[in-house]
């Protein structure tokens, strides 16, 4: 096994993305828009069938106040990240949103995804709000860099299962795929499912301290210890 990997994937919130932004922008924004876009969207089919998984879940409540107390709790329920992810994208396409990355990240998928590294996400957020997210950065558009978006349909971030289906999705061996993310847990699942791993350490966004993996303060230290390529400095 070479020490460069063929495929890299990324988890956003801690490791391509600040925490705070996730938490302080996007979710109350979604929060304040939930009412008005439940009723502007009251007959559209898409809406509909969540609301109606929402029920599912937790019958007998009306299902807004259902999404607001998971919104308190930052659940990981997928309906509740597909709602999430159709009010952002009204914020993200009218220019109130604009998906935060930090200075190294989009160099370095740039770098990587030229050097013929496959990219890819998985995230807890919806594959429609990655996309937004990444469609909409600070650094422009960089959708086109990624063979692939997964989330929470396909199982939980802490689950090997998961990882293994990612790599199946992607065809290929997972321990040609290295798993970037700030949480141990899903490292633990990654490497479980055979892929290699590296913990995403940036001391400002309050990740956990201590680790069981490799890891790196940013991409250029990822690049580093990963044999990959590093961005051209602009002159």
């Amino acid at each position: 096994m070479s020490l460069r990997p063929t495929a890299i994937l990324t988890d956003i919130e801690g490791t391509t993305s600040a925490i705070a932004f996730v938490k302080e922008r996007l979710f109350p924004f979604a929060a304040a828009a939930l009412d008005g876009f439940l009723a502007d969207r009251a007959e559209d089919p898409v809406v509909v069938a969540l609301l109606a998984e929402v029920l599912a879940l937790a019958p007998g409540r009306p299902p807004a106040e259902t999404l607001r107390g998971w919104m308190l709790a930052d659940a990981k329920v997928t309906p509740l990240k597909t709602l999430q992810g159709l009010i952002w994208e009204a914020g993200f396409r009218d220019g109130r949103l604009q998906g935060h990355l930090w200075p190294d990240v989009a160099p370095c998928l740039r770098a990587w995804a030229q050097a013929g590294i496959r990219l890819a996400v998985y995230s807890s957020g919806s594959v429609a709000a990655q996309k937004l997210l990444f469609g909409h950065s600070e650094a422009g558009d960089l959708t086109p860099l990624f063979s692939g978006f997964f989330d929470t349909t396909l199982g939980g971030k802490r689950e090997a299962a998961s990882y293994a289906a990612v790599a199946t999705a992607l065809a290929l061996p997972p321990d040609d795929i290295l798993f970037l993310s700030d949480v141990a847990a899903e490292c633990d699942a990654a490497t479980t499912a055979g892929m290699r791993a590296c913990r995403l350490v940036r001391s400002a966004d309050g990740t956990e301290a201590g680790s069981r993996h490799r890891e790196a303060a940013d991409f250029f230290a990822v690049a580093e210890a990963f044999d990959l390529p590093k961005p051209i400095p602009a002159v």
